[in-house]
């Protein structure tokens, strides 16, 4: 959207409100809203600043000619601006949000109270560590539990997000080799289902990717597994669940037949929603697995801003840990941030400039405390439920990839709607005006026209009976030939549906006044 005056993706004035067309494009509460830029009143402004004492100009050609092209608008009307923004956009806070591989749950409350205690929201990572005892001790604690729901023996705390724990992963499994002196491992074995961001860091620490295919129950081809392990293959990156939402009931024999030939596994851990409490990864063999905070325990997708993804480590590659670290002695807490001193640790460096996401530890820490051990346990035993009870609702009027009961995110296909001229994407954004965000779409890859249901454990039967009629409405309207209707959805939103081939092609980055495409 380039601004006001490209009506091309508008939905019509009033179109779809009782009463028709409205004057100014508005339909009730939902206020059309141009460009920030076009509102522009030249010398508004919200706040009186004091002038500038005088001084010496230092930047002799480089002082700026022009305008600075900021507009100038008063506090109410920045406030409303922003506000009307934010009433376009989709949040958990307003619904069932069906995104599967994202865990989108709700963030309780009192997470956020608890990151704003003052001691806690105003630690700066250069003060000294005397000044941060508190801080300090939750991460060690956060830590403790992390290790306890996994069975693992370490954790490296600082991975800013799951790619960045993924990255941590590998380089812990690289410098282990190095140690052994197998230097000529450098094969991954990837299945076909993973999630894109593991090839991409098993190239990124510089091994070759091999893939590996998935079975027709939609799991790892054992059989082809097996087959694929030599003397030069380094480690296995496998997600359990896996991206078609299904467990994998061979893991504890892939661990076996990837030890024995001298490779380690690494488990993504995107999807330990469906886990936690229930299964510990390091009884499973696992060496290595980041957990994303910002998805697992609440605050999905780090409530818009930075994530967290600790990883846990087995006790293979716990010495190769990346630093800092947290200590504890008879002085207190430390931090363990430079070499020498640090027994038989043998860490491959340092991974971020500070330790971690303070914020995210403090939620993650309070979601663990509310919930207690049973509860996490529910967490996880909810999510599959929701999960399975959408399936089962749907099986009949949409098509389930794989046999039998799922995990906690549910993978549809496209089949239900052949012959009937709608795709999956027309599908998707006809669920846009019944009010839900599309769920996953295209993803995973092995499952032509996919679509990947994640309920989470948050969401009551009464939301999950509402969406489920959604669905179903939906589809026998697919079915029964209504073509012309999904080509044109969404028709309710401020936007219609956009040319995304041409605005990928074409972007349109930069407002400038008077320019309209």
């Amino acid at each position: 959207m380039n601004h006001s005056s490209d009506l091309s993706a508008r939905a019509a004035p009033g179109a779809g409100a009782a009463g028709g067309e409205t004057v100014l494009g508005n339909r009730g509460l939902q206020l059309e809203e141009g460009l920030i830029f076009e509102q522009n009143s030249d010398g508004a402004t919200g706040v009186d600043l004091p002038a500038a004492p005088a001084a010496a100009d230092r930047l002799g050609s480089h002082r700026r000619q022009g305008r600075i092209g900021l507009p100038g608008l008063s506090e109410p009307e920045v406030v409303r601006h922003y506000t009307r923004l934010s009433q376009k956009n989709y949040a958990i806070d307003m619904g069932l949000y069906p995104l599967g591989s994202c865990t989108m749950k709700h963030n309780p409350r009192l997470n956020e109270a608890m990151v704003r205690l003052p001691g806690l929201a105003g630690a700066h990572p250069l003060q000294p560590v005397e000044t941060v005892q508190g801080a300090l001790a939750l991460i060690d604690e956060l830590a403790h539990w992390l290790k306890e729901l996994t069975g693992m023996p370490a954790v490296a705390m600082s991975p800013a997000a799951g790619a960045h724990g993924e990255l941590c992963g590998m380089m812990c499994i690289r410098a282990a080799l190095d140690a052994r002196g197998e230097t000529g491992r450098r094969r991954v074995l990837v299945p076909e289902s993973a999630h894109g961001t593991n090839p991409a860091t098993a190239a990124q620490c510089g091994f070759t990717v091999d893939t590996i295919p998935a079975n027709a129950q939609g799991r790892v081809d054992l059989a082809a597994f097996r087959a694929k392990l030599g003397d030069d293959v380094a480690a296995l990156m496998l997600t359990n669940p896996n991206t078609c939402g299904l467990f994998e009931p061979d893991i504890i024999a892939i661990a076996e037949d990837l030890h024995k030939a001298g490779g380690y596994f690494y488990c993504d851990g995107a999807n330990f929603n469906a886990l936690m409490g229930r299964v510990r990864p390091g009884d499973l063999g696992i060496d290595c697995m980041h957990i994303n905070l910002h998805k697992t325990f609440s605050t999905p997708h780090g409530g818009g801003g930075p994530g967290a993804g600790p990883v846990v480590l087995s006790q293979a590659l716990a010495a190769y840990a990346p630093r800092p670290w947290v200590v504890q002695g008879g002085d207190g807490y430390d931090l363990v941030e430079h070499e020498g001193g640090v027994g038989e640790a043998k860490p491959f460096g340092r991974l971020k400039g500070f330790h971690g996401q303070m914020g995210m530890f403090v939620r993650a820490l309070a979601y663990m405390l509310s919930h207690g051990k049973d509860g996490l346990r529910q967490v996880a035993e909810d999510a599959v439920l929701n999960a399975n009870y959408v399936l089962a609702s749907l099986e009949d009027v949409m098509t389930v990839s794989f046999d039998g009961p799922c995990m906690h995110e549910v993978l549809f296909d496209d089949r239900f709607l052949n012959g009937s001229g709608v795709t999956t994407l027309d599908f998707a954004k006809a669920m846009i005006d019944e009010g839900y965000h599309p769920m996953t779409m295209y993803f995973p890859l092995v499952v032509h026209g996919a679509m990947l249901v994640e309920p989470t454990e948050t969401e009551s039967k009464r939301g999950l009976d509402e969406f489920i009629s959604v669905m179903r409405h939906l589809a026998a309207r697919a079915k029964a030939g209504e073509a012309d209707f999904f080509a044109a959805a969404p028709r309710l939103t401020p936007r219609r549906r956009l040319d995304e081939t041409a605005a990928a092609r074409k972007p349109v980055l930069r407002w400038r006044e008077g320019v309209g495409d």
